[in-house]
This record gives structure tokens, sequence and C-alpha cells, in this order.
């Protein structure tokens, strides 16, 4: 089942105030969800999967953990009801995403 458009219009209005550091990428049918260009969360049927770091262990314990897809490394897990919060989900996405690294760049685009 794929990701459908209105969940990503929901995450990404509730993460407005966010929008000059935030986009979204189509991969697949799901999605995957940018921060200052760093791929910090996906969108695969239809829940929300952030990157694992220390920052967000801090917003998310292990009960938490899931897979985005079969086969993927471990992600936390947010369930749907959780992105009513628009202040914890606006703050554990930035927090996560502060503490990632900038991805290497695309040898073919160097």
């Amino acid at each position: 089942m794929a990701t459908s458009q209105d969940t990503i219009d929901f995450l990404v209005e509730q993460l407005a105030v966010m929008s000059d550091r935030l986009s979204t990428r189509r991969m697949f049918g799901e999605y995957c969800l940018y921060v200052d260009s760093k791929p910090t969360a996906f969108i695969c049927d239809d829940t929300l999967f952030i990157k694992i770091t220390p920052v967000s262990r801090q917003y998310l314990d292990e009960s938490f953990d899931g897979q985005a897809y079969p086969g993927s490394k471990p992600y936390l897990r947010v369930p749907p009801d959780m992105w009513e919060d628009r202040d914890w989900l606006i703050a554990v996405i930035g927090a996560t995403a502060d503490s990632l690294a900038m991805p290497e760049p695309n040898k073919h685009n160097r």
C-alpha cells in the first residue's frame, strides 16, 4: 500500500513552521522527508518513520522501533495519533535533523 497524498499534505502542514527547511520526495510510492537536505524520515504505508539518533531517542523509546519497509534498518515508528501534537512533531523532526551529518555529495553531481 502506497502512502496517500493526504498523509503527506497533513505532515507538511503540521511542519509548516519549518517549510523553508523541509522538502519531500516521492520514492517507489512512498516518501522521504528531508530537512536541510538531510534525509530525516520516511513515510511508508501512511506511517512516519524517523531516523534513530541519540536525540530522537530522547523523544521515543525502543517500544517505537520498527522498519520502514521489509529489510530496512530500524527506525522510530511514529503512530498517526502522535502527529496531532504539532509542537512535539516539530521538535522531534527538527532536533533529529540537526543531529544528522550532511549527506555525502552525489558522485554523479560533482
